[in-house]
């Protein structure tokens, strides 16, 4: 058994942690119980931790130590990470590198709780992130860092078992949090790292079988609760602030409390000394009035909503120059966005592949739609690295390729890219989504209860429509939408699409709404049939 954890077990301890959290892949995907067949937490951790391992076969470019190679692993792990998931876990275990060396296992765990809390800006008890502070917590109860670990599992398990007491979510739908589950699977390859002990929780999925809302209590795919608000809630602050200042640790503390009432995407990276301070703000001037509070403020930058920090080596992108990147999943919808004069990202990407795509532009202004709000923070992490490389990267948020479609149609490059931005923003924001797919398993929703092969209608993410006929369902999904308004409804059709389904509801459209106009496109999507689109 060893005292003190060195180079040889973290290398260990990242192979087994991929070898546990692949066992349970499809049991962490699971957790989300929510009935469409894309959750995919685990997917997403795995190739997280996966890209860490990687991280570890080249050569360090730190002298070897444990937090040396723990760094490595951190960064490999943000820059492979899918989902809010991998985001937060990159960021404990950045926060756990950065102090393993100088303090021991003990403090660094406390580290890599506060730095996954950092990482959300509202965070939410019941999720991965109460999980990583109980095992911090409980690893003050062990002497030597095997029986730390030892106590932080046990903590961690605890805590994981409380989760459905926090998230009424969670205890609707009779499951634990998948990321905080995915972290005590973390924890124990930990344990085995240090002890050769092969002590593995059984990720208990019977419950999850009595349906409602996924572990995070979001639609579909892979949501920790509190990092989904922390990337995913658009509030339309008008300022980006962003200044350096000198001055301590407990000034910062203050600063970071008033700075966050005040508003949102809140970064503050640094020390001990010298701090870099990014917030969204309506108030410019109360924002800097804080850092007056706390210090001198210096490197003042005041710009329109969104920019963040990241490092890396310079690039020269043109200044001038300005670019769209949007992901997608689809041929049809990835040839419409080319057509709109965009670059297309297809399927599941990376950080490092979000990044490659703002960077191979070769713009210095670059707009990033993720058609998806699992993929939000995937691309607001692949922002801040862009920000290292010269590049201003503006996040829109949208959740499904027909507002990708909507802000695109608003592009005007007469206008500053601040009030462009803006603009795309607002259209995105003006089109009501809505998607139809069938139903993978039985859940209990807001429209009632369904069962395995049911046709649902989701709008704006939640259940609305329950039915057993496709093109009865996608109809009366149109009628529901189209009652609280709308000039123009955008259909794309996905590769499960039945032949006929675009003329029946086009023809039911025009029947029932003789005044609304109808554009309708293959997009080829795997899993929806229909994704709609309002205006």
């Amino acid at each position: 058994m060893l005292e003190v954890l060195d180079i040889a077990a973290v290398r260990r301890w990242s192979g087994l942690a991929v070898a546990g959290v692949g066992r349970h892949e499809q049991a962490l995907n699971q957790l989300n119980v929510y009935p469409v067949p894309d959750g995919d937490t685990g997917t997403n951790l795995l190739l997280t931790l996966t890209a860490a391992e990687q991280a570890l076969a080249g050569p360090l470019v730190e002298p070897q130590s444990a937090g040396g190679v723990l760094r490595a692993m951190a960064r490999g792990a943000l820059m492979g990470a899918r989902g809010n998931s991998g985001v937060i876990s990159a960021q404990w275990l950045s926060g756990l590198a950065d102090s393993v060396d100088a303090d021991g296992l003990v403090p660094a765990l406390d580290a890599a709780a506060k730095s996954a809390y950092a990482a959300v800006a509202r965070p939410v008890e019941g999720t991965i992130l109460t999980v990583a502070r109980a095992a911090a917590e409980a690893a003050h109860r062990g002497s030597g860092d095997a029986e730390a670990v030892r106590a932080a599992v046990q903590g961690a398990r605890e805590a994981l078992a409380r989760t459905p007491e926090q998230l009424p979510v969670l205890a609707a739908a009779g499951v634990v949090d998948a990321g905080g589950q995915g972290l005590v699977l973390l924890l124990e390859a930990l344990l085995e790292a240090l002890t050769g002990e092969h002590d593995e929780s059984t990720v208990d999925l019977h419950a999850a079988g009595r349906g409602g809302y996924d572990a995070h209590g979001h639609a579909h795919g892979d949501h920790e609760h509190g990092a989904a608000r922390a990337v995913s809630t658009y509030r339309g602050p008008a300022y980006e602030v962003q200044f350096m200042i000198d001055t301590g640790a407990p000034e910062i503390a203050d600063l970071r409390a008033a700075l966050d009432r005040l508003g949102d995407s809140l970064v503050v990276v640094g020390g001990p000394a010298t701090w870099r301070v990014h917030v969204h703000v309506d108030d410019a001037g109360a924002a800097l009035e804080a850092g007056l509070a706390a210090g001198r403020p210096y490197q003042i930058q005041v710009t329109h909503l969104t920019s963040a920090t990241a490092e890396g080596a310079p690039r020269r992108p043109d200044p001038t120059a300005r670019a769209v990147v949007v992901t997608a999943a689809g041929d049809g919808i990835e040839e419409l966005l080319i057509a709109e004069g965009a670059v297309a990202i297809g399927g599941n990407p990376s950080t490092a592949e979000v990044l490659d795509a703002i960077l191979a532009t070769g713009a210095g202004r670059v707009a990033v739609l993720p058609t998806d709000t699992n993929l939000r923070a995937v691309c607001q992490m692949a922002a801040e690295e862009a920000f290292g490389e010269g590049v201003k990267v503006r996040v829109i948020p949208t959740r499904s390729p027909v507002q990708a479609l909507a802000a695109l149609a608003v592009r005007d490059h007469a206008r500053r890219f601040e009030d462009d931005v803006i603009a795309m923003a607002e259209a995105a924001g003006a089109c009501r989504s809505a998607e139809v797919t069938t139903a993978s398993r039985e859940a209990l929703t807001v429209a009632g209860r369904c069962r395995p092969g049911d046709v649902i209608a989701l709008v704006e993410g939640e259940v609305n429509l329950i039915g057993d006929d496709l093109v009865t369902v996608c109809a009366q999904l149109l009628d529901r939408m189209l009652a609280s308004g709308g000039e123009l409804v955008t259909l794309l059709t996905g590769a499960q699409a039945p032949d006929g389904l675009v003329e029946a509801l086009t023809a039911h459209v025009a029947a029932r709404w003789p005044f609304v106009e109808v554009h309708a496109y293959s997009g080829g999507q795997p899993h929806y049939p229909l994704l709609v689109g309002v205006e």
